[in-house]
């Protein structure tokens, strides 16, 4: 099992940012990539940005790219988003997931944090 825990959301203002933390403990060695997915009302879950623990190409969706930064601390098991640019429409529940498999699909991630609130106010 990997446990996970979400820290860093809250209101900002369009054009702000925000830093989302994830901190992962128990079997982390079994997960082969980690990802930050978002869920907006009335929306379907998507993968925003995902790593793998031993480095290589990163993944962003193109709502995305060039405004959040993926980052990790292995040496803290700790994964970060770090957001800028924010839009209206990040609004969401962003979740900490973990992957035994395949980085790029949403079926992929099996452990889950319990998500943290961001809401941008435009």
């Amino acid at each position: 099992q990997v446990q996970l825990v979400e820290s860093g959301g809250g209101l900002v203002q369009a054009g702000g940012s925000l830093r989302l933390s994830c901190a992962a403990s128990g079997r982390t060695f079994s997960s082969q990539a980690m990802g930050w997915l978002r869920q907006a009302p009335g929306k379907e879950r998507e993968l925003v940005a995902a790593s793998r623990w031993n480095g290589g190409p990163t993944y962003y969706a193109d709502s995305v790219k060039g405004r959040f930064t993926i980052s990790r601390d292995n040496a803290k098991n700790t994964l970060y988003l770090q957001m800028n640019s924010l839009k209206s429409e990040d609004t969401a529940v962003y979740y900490c997931a973990a992957s035994t498999a395949s980085m790029l699909m949403v079926e992929s991630y099996v452990y889950w944090g319990l998500g943290t609130q961001v809401t941008v106010s435009s």
